[in-house]
């Protein structure tokens, strides 16, 4: 215990604690997380409390999902304030293991994925989904939760996992939850707090773009059309665009036209913050 919240460092601390749960046949939820904690983090935390009787949320800033060039040895990590809130949201548990208790001297072991892990994200950041994968895999072996909760902010990460799952014949629901976002349209990430106030005002114009892309594809605008538009328009407010891109919602597979469930997906840098977001696409009528 710390203070007034119960955290294990060790696998073997967490399998005690996860034993006694296990005795008494109560369900287990699991919210990975990276720490730098927000609303988001605790809608994940309360949709796992509406279905679960044990809660566990994991603190652990991945380093295998980092690039070479990306800002590993700079992400918040605000220790106190992400127990604290935790504390207050009445989570039973927190896992905080370290580099060393996660990938011990010797690893050498790594997940591939092909299918929803190759587009966007993974053709911009080689290697990405791979440390994704294998850290939620050793997550969800850890703690064999009995399902696991994570934002559809991250929508082709929430695919991702899906895919694992299934492929490796895992045990447990991986439940996708809303993103939260500001009132003003931005999405909450820890990332946020790179932005200058400046940059802060500009940010929510992404998800503006999205939503404008959005709506004239679903009235029938052809969605390489739409899409450039929003790009320009994006291009001129100060982005740099990596991609905004119509995919299908359930495989990311390229979409020329609106015919089936569809995502809009998109990753941009304003200064030093990379945003990524997504929308859902629907067909007027």
């Amino acid at each position: 215990m710390s203070g007034e919240i119960a955290i294990a460092r060790s696998v073997a601390e967490l399998r005690r604690q996860l034993g006694v749960w296990r005795t008494q046949g109560q369900r287990v939820g699991l919210v990975p997380t990276m720490g730098a904690l927000h609303a988001g983090h605790l809608a994940l935390v309360a949709a796992a409390q509406a279905q679960c009787r044990r809660v566990v949320a994991s603190i652990f800033v991945n380093p295998r999902q980092f690039g070479p060039r990306e800002d590993f040895a700079a992400y918040p990590r605000p220790e106190a304030d992400d127990l604290a809130k935790l504390a207050a949201a009445k989570i039973d548990l927190v896992w905080m293991p370290s580099v060393e208790e996660m990938y011990p001297d010797g690893f050498a072991t790594t997940i591939s994925l092909g299918g929803p892990a190759e587009p966007l994200e993974g053709a911009h950041r080689p290697g990405h989904f791979n440390g994704v994968a294998t850290v939620v895999c050793k997550l969800l072996t850890q703690v064999a939760p009995d399902a696991a909760f994570f934002g559809e902010k991250d929508y082709q990460q929430l695919l991702v996992v899906r895919r694992m799952a299934r492929d490796l014949n895992l045990s447990v629901d991986i439940v996708g939850v809303p993103t939260v976002r500001e009132p003003d349209g931005l999405a909450l990430s820890s990332r946020n707090v790179y932005l200058s106030a400046d940059e802060r005002r500009l940010a929510p114009r992404l998800h503006r773009a999205m939503h404008e892309a959005a709506a004239a594809i679903a009235q029938g605008t052809p969605p390489a059309s739409a899409l450039a538009r929003a790009i320009l328009a994006l291009g001129e407010a100060g982005f740099q665009v990596e991609y905004l891109e119509l995919r299908d919602a359930d495989t990311l597979a390229p979409m020329d036209a609106l015919a089936k469930p569809a995502r809009l997906l998109a990753a941009a840098h304003l200064g030093r913050t990379r945003l990524i977001d997504n929308i859902e696409v629907k067909q007027e009528g």
